[in-house]
Order: structure tokens, then sequence, then C-alpha cells
């Protein structure tokens, strides 16, 4: 158990969260600990090309509009809380 980098919520069981995303060439670069909710909110909103053309630091993260709201929300919730997640519609449309 550890704390998100993200939403600083601890403790919380955290995943490796590749910030140049491996299949952009970031097999070997700079990962960042995330608790789950906050890194498959990540994936949820954006496509992996997205994340890799604007954000690949977690400063960029938090700064993120979409991701802003999600973040002041999941630090209010319990470090046990899971939401579930679903792809945005906008990021689904771009998966056609």
């Amino acid at each position: 158990m550890s704390t998100c980098e993200l939403c600083g919520r601890h403790p919380v069981k955290c995943t490796t969260h590749h910030l140049l995303p491996k299949v952009e060439g970031g097999t070997f670069g700079e990962t960042a600990n995330l608790c789950i909710p906050c890194h498959k909110q990540i994936h949820a909103l954006y496509t992996n090309q997205e994340i890799a053309a604007r954000l690949t630091t977690i400063r960029a993260l938090k700064e993120d509009a979409k991701l802003r709201s999600f973040i002041r929300w999941i630090r209010k919730q319990s470090p046990n809380t899971i939401p579930r997640t679903k792809k945005s519609n906008e990021r689904r449309k771009k998966e056609r």
C-alpha cells in the first residue's frame, strides 16, 4: 500500500502508469504510482496517442480539465473506493 501520485490518497493499492505509453515508445520511460481509480480514469478519457501528445507528466495530468474534477472528487472518497469507470463517448468515437 502506498500513496497515489495523482490524487494523494493513501494507503491505496497502486499500479504503475507509464507516463509515455509503452505502445508509444515509453517501455523504459518514467512511470508514476497511481491508485486504480485514477489509472482507469486516465485511460477511460484518453487514447494512448493523446496521452503521449500532452499528458506525459504528473503535473500535466493534474492540470487537465477533465481529470481535475475527477481528482477533486476521488480525494474525498475512502481509500477502499474503486468506482465503476466507463470510456467517455468522445474516446469511444475515436476508437472507431
